[in-house]
């Protein structure tokens, strides 16, 4: 697998403050995969930048959206509406003639489910989907999923505390990652190494995105 690390920053002003876009594009773009990252993290997460790096060489843009709160240094990320208003203000700064994609990382998949369908996304990614809170699986968030309203695959670890795979409702487009937990890292004893499972993370949104785009 090929690792294209050339990328472009822009800034974009939102109603809730600026968002920082770090573009990684191939000569040739059949898609875009719009990225955000979760509540306890950036966009410098293992599986942000796996895609980042893997899904160039296939001909699909990545950009991977920094949300105002943690450019202002913020720890605790804001309600849902104020992150759907920033990724609103993003994704409309966009000027693309290929598919664009909504995608994220658990807080950052909920965004993208939620705002999908209304902004004109063809497909959402959902990675580490928060399916509930650690522990309280009777407080479902499958709702926003199933709502989407478009194509949608959602990547989950199998040791995830926020949902494992088997906890999401029939008939999901759900691909495992073998021993991974929230963050898809892998401990010892693991089926997989940490590399294997970003492959695993990487050929699952290669082919469900070739597959909706054709």
């Amino acid at each position: 697998m090929t690792w294209i690390k050339r990328q472009v920053e822009r800034l974009v002003d939102t109603p809730v403050g600026e968002a920082r876009l770090v573009y990684h594009r191939p000569r040739t773009t059949k898609a875009s995969l719009l990225l955000g990252h979760g509540a306890g993290g950036g966009i410098d997460a293992i599986d942000l930048m796996a895609l980042a790096y893997a899904l160039p060489s296939y001909d699909f843009a990545v950009i991977r959206v920094e949300q105002p709160w943690v450019r202002e240094g913020k720890k605790v990320a804001p309600a849902p509406a104020t992150l759907d208003a920033a990724w609103t203000a993003v994704a409309d700064s966009l000027r693309t003639r290929t598919p664009i994609v909504f995608g994220g990382r658990s807080a950052g998949a909920r965004v993208a489910c939620r705002t999908a369908r209304r902004l004109g996304a063809v497909g959402a990614v959902a990675l580490a989907y928060p399916l509930h809170a650690p522990g309280r699986p009777e407080k479902s968030r499958a709702d926003e999923l199933i709502g989407a309203g478009v194509p949608t695959l959602v990547v989950q670890g199998e040791r995830d505390p926020f949902g494992r795979p088997e906890e999401f409702p029939q008939g999901i487009n759900l691909t495992p990652v073998p021993g991974a937990a929230h963050g898809f890292e892998v401990g010892r004893g693991a089926p997989l190494s940490q590399e294997d499972a970003l492959v695993v993370i990487v050929e699952a949104v290669v082919e469900w995105m070739t597959r909706l785009v054709g």
